[in-house]
């Protein structure tokens, strides 16, 4: 029912406009696969200038303007000759093979690298480069005229990294138009986490965060996972009846990496049907079989450009360039680290008894620490399972982090200290918790792009949070307040050890750990 509407000269993995000047650019093609758009593109213009002739009335002046015409040179008459042919004939005439063509879709360098290795070269990556078509201002541009016309919003955002992927400018780009908020990734939150409290643990916190426009006409909050296709359908009916009623289109919005473009290749179903399409083995170099039509990766600002997908009845939905929130630790981490950072599986948290002059490591990226006359507190750690988790003296920390970053203490990877040191030098801010008692969690502590720390106890906590400079933090109301005892570890001075027991369900779960 869906399906990605392009034209030959833009990729349809990213939006990019094709190009073969550069391939330090978005859009590059290799000269051989450039002059085959380029033919394509010759096709598709003359037939939406039969298009248009065929549906248009002629003026006089047109019909003097065509007479004029009849006397210019063999290329123009080509460029007629063309109009008149068949699809199939002009293809014939140009040396095409539409049939070969249709079975493997072109994409630019960017989105192959992306696609096959899940990598992308540093000038290439919105938010590392100069380049003008990868800059922030050059997506706000693209994203702000939404506000003058009638559209419906489809926001995402991270369930998991939230004050990470709300768009400061999400108010400003909506206008009056209906925000639907997507909560992204509901999958990888652990189960006992229920729909109703997390739907309105969302609507308070964007409260908190003054986004007004979700309570535009026709706004709603909705649980998703664009990975799984959890609570999907429903807020595609929603979008798609409120764009019915407003006669408009669907334009899917958000931060970077909030899972905007894994949605569309959701709806577009096309990882299922290649699936069962092609066989043979996946490996690198035939990923197109594979992938989805929209490139997807961890990496921010994987999309360039509006990209547009046909609904039927007349409506599209467009996928558009993500914004990059300010003190998002994603943006700082190479491919390879990131694959570590965003969550893929369901999270398991975990929870450490931390007494002051204690502190734990959250891979070589951040540190949790407890301060002064504090009483021990337990700390539950919401973050993706490969990261290590690691407990050690506050006096001690610094320098095990050198010692042992990239290697035993992941991410950084390796060369681990000039990661570091890339990444940038940890900043810290001292807070205070006071305790909602041993049942609960009292709040949240948002390490923004890596995930969050529940913290419970009697009393007061003084906390101090060590992260790159520049890097957010928040506290926040908690999300999971009632799951800190179902997360429980103790810790052997080189892995965290989940105790193992009995889930809610009644079945016995065995023990977990972190390196």
């Amino acid at each position: 029912q869906f399906k990605v509407i392009t034209g030959s000269m833009n990729c349809p993995g990213c939006g990019a406009h094709f190009q073969e000047d550069d391939d330090m650019r978005p859009g590059f093609l290799p000269s051989d696969k450039f002059e085959i758009q380029t033919k394509l593109y010759q096709i598709e213009e003359a037939q939406k200038a039969r298009e248009t002739d065929e549906s248009a009335e002629w003026s006089t002046d047109d019909e003097i303007d065509w007479l004029l015409k009849q006397g210019d040179d063999d290329s123009e008459k080509d460029e007629q000759d063309m109009s008149n042919m068949s699809v199939d004939e002009m293809a014939e005439r140009l040396g095409l093979d539409l049939e070969a063509l249709s079975k493997k879709k072109i994409i630019c360098k960017r989105c192959h690298g992306l696609q096959n290795f899940g990598m992308v070269e540093q000038k290439l990556r919105p938010g590392w480069t100069e380049e003008p078509t990868l800059s922030q201002e050059q997506f706000r541009k693209l994203l702000l005229p939404l506000r003058d016309k009638k559209v419906v919003i489809l926001a995402l955002v991270d369930l998991f990294d939230f004050s990470g992927s709300v768009l400061p400018e999400l108010d400003q780009i909506a206008g009056d138009n209906p925000v639907i908020l997507a909560a992204n990734k509901a999958d990888l939150l652990p189960s006992e986490m229920g729909q109703n409290r997390a739907e309105n643990w969302v609507r308070r916190e964007l409260e908190h965060l003054d986004v007004r426009s979700i309570a535009n006409i026709g706004g709603a909050v909705r649980l998703v996972s664009c990975k799984t296709g959890f609570g999907i359908v429903a807020m595609m009916e929603k979008a798609k009846s409120l764009a019915e009623e407003m006669e408009c289109d669907i334009y899917v919005v958000g931060a970077a990496n909030a899972g905007k473009s894994t949605l569309v290749n959701y709806l577009l179903d096309e990882a299922r049907s290649k699936r069962s399409k092609f066989g043979g083995k996946k490996r690198a170099g035939n990923a197109n079989k594979w992938k989805g039509s929209v490139t997807t990766s961890p990496l921010p600002g994987t999309t360039l450009e509006f990209i547009k997908i046909e609904l039927g009845e007349g409506k599209c939905l467009y996928d558009t360039p993500g914004l990059l929130v300010p003190g998002c630790l994603t943006e700082r981490l190479t491919p390879a680290e990131l694959k570590i950072v965003v969550p893929k599986k369901k999270v398991e948290p975990i929870t450490f008894r931390i007494a002051s002059g204690k502190c734990a490591l959250v891979g070589g990226l951040a540190k949790i620490e407890l301060i002064g006359d504090s009483k021990p507190f337990l700390f539950t750690f919401f973050v993706a399972n490969e990261i290590k988790l690691h407990l050690t003296d506050s006096a001690k920390a610094d320098e095990f982090t050198k010692k042992h970053a990239g290697k035993f203490l992941t991410p950084p990877l390796e060369p681990g200290p000039e990661r570091i040191e890339e990444i940038g030098e940890f900043e810290y801010h001292d807070i205070e918790i006071k305790g909602d008692g041993w049942k609960q969690a009292a709040a949240d502590i948002t390490l923004r792009g890596l995930g969050w720390v529940g913290v419970t106890g009697a009393g007061t906590a003084h906390v101090r949070i060590g992260v790159p400079k520049g890097i957010g933090i928040t506290v926040r109301p908690p999300l999971m307040p009632f799951d800190v005892w179902e997360a429980t570890a103790k810790y052997t001075g080189g892995r965290a050890v989940r105790k193992s027991g009995k889930s809610r369900s009644g079945k016995r779960r065995r023990g977990v750990g972190r390196n």
